[in-house]
């Protein structure tokens, strides 16, 4: 099993799947490898839920560090084509956070859940001692909508359009720039560019702008294993092929220069808030869509009978890994 992020597909198909607990009928997408969300069915309306680790980075500022705590939290249930509307958070702090630095996050987090239309539904707000990292509890998102709203990773078909938004490891280019700016080696205007980057995260406004566009067979994130990993998810998932031309996906300044610096592949590398869109009409109005909200966005493929994620006509995987858990790693060691 891998030692740092999420287990691998092996564990997860030895331990995790075959232990679910009740066998319920009002399930109707449960946990699966590269599906992020699960469904169940109340009545007439379908209720999309994940749950994800709460982080929350002091550096970036407690407001900023609240904005993007929220979005990574909703992301997996914005990429379902049915928006987030409410949520559950708990969050485990050190002792040492003030009243008034989580006044500060608590209020950010509220503001932006209030501008995105999501209800703090439930939660938990507690100091404990032995915390001291970013990791600071979980939360659960739903989305109460449609049925026939939800769209799932794996529904690319054969003759769909692919379309990235963003592009590769803007996430963690930002946050590399933000927290270990003088560990990276680079000019100062460089690094500067590069923090920008956290900025790049809206995947829920993103998400919906996609989903009102054009006719979207399959969403998905690039959060763990980047671009490639979750490209490798959808096609693998759909029982499709993926043909890509690397120079048509966009790449935010300042990736490059610090995925250099750090040594990580960019394609390989967490990238929250970048969508990879299957399109089967309308591909173009998705680009504008997101290119009119400021988010670079290109179609960069398409979708045929077959099997694997092919760029420029060689055959890519997904990593073992995110390297970027390992930079992250050692940059906080030294």
């Amino acid at each position: 099993m891998t030692d740092l992020g999420k287990i691998d597909r092996d564990f997860f198909d030895e331990v995790i799947y075959p232990n679910l607990g009740a066998d319920r009928d009002d399930v109707v997408v449960g946990p699966q490898h590269g599906v992020d969300f699960g469904v169940l069915s109340v009545g007439d309306r379908a209720v999309v839920l994940a749950t994800d680790p709460v982080s929350i980075l002091p550096d970036l500022g407690w407001e900023r560090a609240g904005r993007l705590a929220l979005e990574v939290v909703l992301a997996d249930v914005a990429v379902s084509g049915v928006p987030p509307t409410h949520l559950a958070v708990s969050l485990s702090l050190p002792p040492d956070v003030t009243d008034d630095e989580l006044t500060r996050l608590w209020r950010a987090i509220s503001d932006h859940a209030a501008d995105l239309g999501v209800s703090v539904a439930s939660g938990h707000t507690a100091r404990y001692p032995g915390i001291d990292t970013s990791w600071v509890g979980g939360a659960t998102a739903l989305g109460v909508g449609d049925p026939d709203d939800v769209v799932r990773p794996d529904g690319a078909r054969p003759g769909d359009d692919l379309v990235i938004s963003t592009g590769p490891a803007a996430e963690v280019t930002g946050l590399f720039a933000t927290l270990f700016p003088e560990a990276l080696g680079l000019d100062a205007e460089t690094v500067a560019t590069a923090q920008e980057r956290v900025e790049d995260v809206a995947v829920v406004a993103d998400a919906r702008a996609a989903f009102e566009s054009g006719d979207v067979t399959a969403m998905h994130d690039a959060t763990e294993g980047g671009i490639q990993g979750g490209l490798a998810e959808m096609a693998d998932g759909a029982g499709v092929r993926f043909d890509l031309d690397r120079e048509a996906v966009p790449v935010a300044p300042g990736v490059e220069a610090v995925c250099d610096a750090v040594g990580i592949d960019p394609w390989a590398s967490s990238s929250a808030g970048t969508l990879l869109i299957a399109v089967a009409d309308g591909a173009g109005a998705v680009v504008d869509a997101l290119e009119s909200r400021g988010t670079p966005a290109a179609v960069v493929g398409e979708v045929s009978a077959g099997e694997g994620v092919y760029v420029d006509g060689e055959r890519v995987r997904a990593p073992d890994a995110d390297p970027a858990w390992a930079v992250f790693r050692d940059l906080s060691e030294r």
